[in-house]
């Protein structure tokens, strides 16, 4: 079996890491790669990452060490290389990504999956600030973010404006599939 990338993506605040940890934390990881973020903001409350300075993120993105690299909301963001390994090891690698990386997804790992995390804005308004990394300004602009891929077609759609083990056992039963090769698209 040939690995694969799963793409999460969903604007800010929407609980992309909420699902992805429960997820991970009920999904043996055998074959399946959780990656952590290497992203230009200081350790703190909320998203395990790997914090680096800008300087540092140049240097490892021109030396070729992201498989995915982005910028927004004034960050930079990456996905280790090591990945690749990985996927061509056969597992299967979930990683929050942006959803303007979506059309580099299969040309960068070949076996690639989206999923699209949705949440209604007033949810997503509270959880922002309820993580404390933004101000009330800062939030309005995560909200006011144009989806950079909005016509972007996606394998699974969850809306997650409910109990996060609904949403968690959506995500679940996917990756199961693409584990076994045969996901609903």
């Amino acid at each position: 079996m040939t690995g694969a990338f799963v793409a999460i993506t969903g604007p800010s605040g929407s609980g992309k890491d909420a699902v992805l940890g429960w997820t991970r934390e009920r999904l043996s990881t055998s074959r399946y790669l959780f990656p952590r973020r290497v992203i230009t903001r200081p350790s703190g409350p909320g998203e395990d990452h790997v914090p680096v300075t800008e300087a540092d993120f140049a240097a490892a993105e021109a030396a070729g060490r992201f498989a995915l690299s982005w910028r927004a909301h004034g960050l930079a963001y990456g996905v280790s290389a090591s990945v690749l390994d990985a996927i061509a090891d056969g597992w299967v690698v979930v990683g929050n990504v942006s959803r303007e990386t979506l059309p580099r997804l299969e040309e960068t790992f070949g076996r690639a999956y989206s999923v699209r995390i949705a949440v209604p804005d007033e949810v997503r308004r509270a959880r922002i600030l309820a993580r404390g990394r933004e101000t009330s300004a800062d939030a309005q602009a995560r909200l006011d973010r144009i989806d950079p891929a909005p016509d972007f077609p996606v394998d699974l759609e969850i809306v997650n404006g409910g109990a996060l083990a609904d949403a968690g056992a959506q995500l679940l039963d996917f990756l199961r599939s693409v584990r076994t090769g045969a996901p609903a698209r």
